[in-house]
């Protein structure tokens, strides 16, 4: 008896280690990173959140991982991001931004999806009839991926039981999805801000943010006590909004508490920067950037690639593929042809693509905190059409 205590004794122990050191790589890394960054410009060249993924995804991989570390980072991925859009709306300049413009983004964002999801039912019906998917079946599978694309993953479990997705085929939807969002995520991150630049142009308004050190030199006339007593208020503020945001989306008879919450955490953030005391506190938008960089960390350090089925139905693989580079390539077109704005054209793809809460990751990939706001409002607005633009797909496309 005294030998199992001391193998319970050990073995809590040891499972306790493993959750403080995972959280101290979670949370240490990108710290030192940010403050290397101030030292070595090449750092910030490079992108910060690139070196994370990349760390992420080699630590994810290499089988140190258990599942106490691999549920960690799905907690702190899940908190982080309810802090970064509070910490980063802060910040933002409120008169600068035009509705109409935002609008047009919305628009084009939601004809982009529609018009490339139509395009690949036809385009790989003939595939999915030869692997026994009838057309039926396909049908609510473009029905689902409208219904995720333009109103976030929230919406997957809502419309694939609207039009009765059968089981194997809502499992085979979820998991390529995973796999070309997260592959989109990758090119964003990498790759977004050249793309944006070459298609667009450079920003040529005071709301960019160059790329020496985004919101670390925002306060550095400041004693360190007076910096770290404004991040810590701000962070604060932000937790009370998200815990304001949460307690009310319990409160709600509606299962998708999660636009709620993104609802409610807007509109406080909003509501709060008006408030002068908030405007006087600096550093905030820097806390939230940092928080983006706990994200992605986190995020990266689940994607694990040995799971990853690819042999089965690759005709679902190469739809999905298609819907999500396809949209994006065509809002982009769109975009330049009705002269929206670049970093609003992308902000409002991946607020369609992966929802809302990313938005900020890509405030932070462009250095241009002001698309925040708006790309925000754009996935919101998806997340109210996405359930109704999903089922009115299947019955468009079913009688096809």
């Amino acid at each position: 008896m005294r030998f199992l205590y001391f193998c319970c004794r050990f073995l809590k122990t040891q499972a306790m280690l493993i959750v403080m050191l995972t959280i101290l790589f979670l949370f240490g890394n990108p710290l030192v990173l940010m403050l290397l960054a101030r030292r070595w410009p090449i750092i910030e060249k490079i992108s910060p959140m690139v070196i994370l993924y990349v760390i992420g995804l080699v630590v994810g991989n290499c089988g140190w991982l258990g599942v106490n570390a691999t549920n960690i980072c799905s907690q702190v991925s899940n908190g982080v991001v309810l802090l970064t859009i509070p910490l980063m709306l802060l910040g933002c300049d409120y008169k600068s931004l035009s509705a109409k413009m935002a609008l047009k983004a919305f628009f084009i964002g939601l004809f982009s999806v529609l018009a490339v999801t139509v395009a690949g039912f036809f385009l790989f019906r003939g595939q999915a009839m030869a692997s026994g998917v009838e057309g039926t079946d396909f049908a609510k599978i473009s029905a689902v991926m409208t219904g995720i694309y333009i109103g976030g993953i929230p919406n997957l479990a809502p419309v694939s039981k609207a039009v009765s997705l059968p089981q194997h085929l809502f499992l085979l939807v979820s998991g390529y999805d995973l796999i070309i969002t997260g592959l989109y995520l990758i090119v964003i991150v990498f790759f977004g801000n050249i793309i944006i630049r070459k298609v667009f142009g450079k920003k040529k308004d005071d709301n960019y943010v160059g790329n020496d050190n985004v919101g670390i030199r925002e306060s550095e006339k400041k004693t360190w006590p007076e910096l770290l007593l404004n991040r810590a208020a701000g962070v604060g503020v932000a937790i009370l909004i998200a815990a304001v945001a949460y307690a009310v989306s319990l409160l709600l008879p509606i299962k998708n508490n999660v636009a709620v919450i993104i609802i409610v955490i807007t509109t406080l953030s909003i509501a709060v920067s008006f408030w002068k005391p908030m405007r006087k506190l600096e550093g905030t938008f820097d806390m939230g950037l940092y928080f983006v960089y706990v994200f992605c960390l986190a995020v990266a350090m689940m994607v694990n690639v040995h799971d990853l089925e690819l042999s089965r139905y690759l005709f679902v693989l190469y739809y999905i593929g298609f819907a999500v580079f396809g949209s994006l390539a065509l809002q982009m077109l769109l975009a330049k042809l009705f002269k929206v704005d670049g970093d609003l054209t992308l902000a409002a793809s991946i607020a369609f693509i992966n929802s809302p809460p990313f938005v900020p990751m890509v405030a932070a990939v462009l250095k241009n905190k002001d698309v925040i706001l708006p790309g925000i409002a754009i996935g919101l607005l998806g997340y109210a059409v996405g359930n109704y633009l999903g089922i009115a797909m299947f019955w468009l496309l079913a009688g096809a």
